[in-house]
């Protein structure tokens, strides 16, 4: 063997996250692709490729740091921008498509929202 046991635990943890990130977002753009309405698309989407990114920056940002000794703060931040604003983008981009009217998927069982919209739909006439 060529490393130490911490070198081996690292480029472990470096190839799970990379694989795990790859796999979110394989897994949320077969998600686009098969699902049948605005907002469950929206949802894969919007999680996968939140975890998917946050995956492979977190394993480039460890590899830089095993490597080569380098903190990367540009990765560190470009985490917490992805974690914190694509969540947002995702709840405000199905709440516009709400409000404008887009159906929802003729099988979804429950509509929690209508009464409450229509409520302030009306109050605001």
């Amino acid at each position: 063997m060529n490393g130490t046991w911490i070198s081996i635990i690292f480029d472990l943890l470096i190839c799970i996250s990379l694989l795990l990130g790859t796999f979110f977002l394989i897994s949320g753009s077969l998600g686009v692709l098969r699902f049948p309405d605005v907002y469950t698309r929206l949802h894969a989407a919007t999680k996968s490729s939140t975890l998917g990114v946050a995956g492979i920056l977190i394993g480039a940002f460890l590899f830089m740091y095993v490597e080569h000794g380098v903190v990367s703060g540009k990765l560190l931040l470009g985490i917490f921008f992805i974690l914190l604003t694509a969540p947002v983008s995702g709840h405000m981009i199905g709440r516009a498509a709400y409000r404008s009217g887009v159906q929802l998927w003729d099988k979804s069982i429950n509509n929690e929202h209508k009464d409450v919209y229509q409520q302030t739909k009306e109050t605001s006439k």
